[in-house]
């Protein structure tokens, strides 16, 4: 399938807002997922959303992130709100290989595809 490709990076300082998108053409009927990952750790999921819209979140985002998706604009987004210093990484889009998050929707490994990142930096 098309490549995925994650947009809207940049820097924000402490306890402004983001919006990230992913461009996800021809993946409407798959399980998406944001990830992020700083040096030295490993890629932590953030939020997962499927094709019926249904939505997980890692405890970690405290209700600050919202996952979303269009269909019709072939566009995945994360809205993040209040940011923090420590949210400062490389964010990442990934498509699952079927269409629930239900199961293990965390798992980097159960992810067939992924965007190259955009970074997000939080100044204190």
């Amino acid at each position: 399938q098309a490549q995925l490709a994650e947009s809207g990076g940049g820097s924000v300082q402490s306890g402004g807002s983001l919006r990230l998108s992913c461009a996800a053409s021809g993946y409407g009927r798959c399980c998406m997922g944001w990830f992020r990952q700083v040096p030295g750790k490993e890629r932590e999921g953030l939020a997962a959303i499927d094709d019926d819209g249904r939505t997980r979140y890692s405890d970690s985002v405290n209700g600050r992130f919202t996952i979303s998706r269009d269909n019709a604009k072939d566009t995945v987004y994360l809205q993040m709100n209040s940011r923090k210093p420590e949210d400062t990484a490389m964010y990442y889009c990934a498509a699952r290989v079927w269409r629930s998050c239900s199961v293990s929707w965390s798992r980097r490994y159960d992810y067939a595809y992924w965007g190259q990142g955009t970074q997000v930096t939080v100044s204190s």
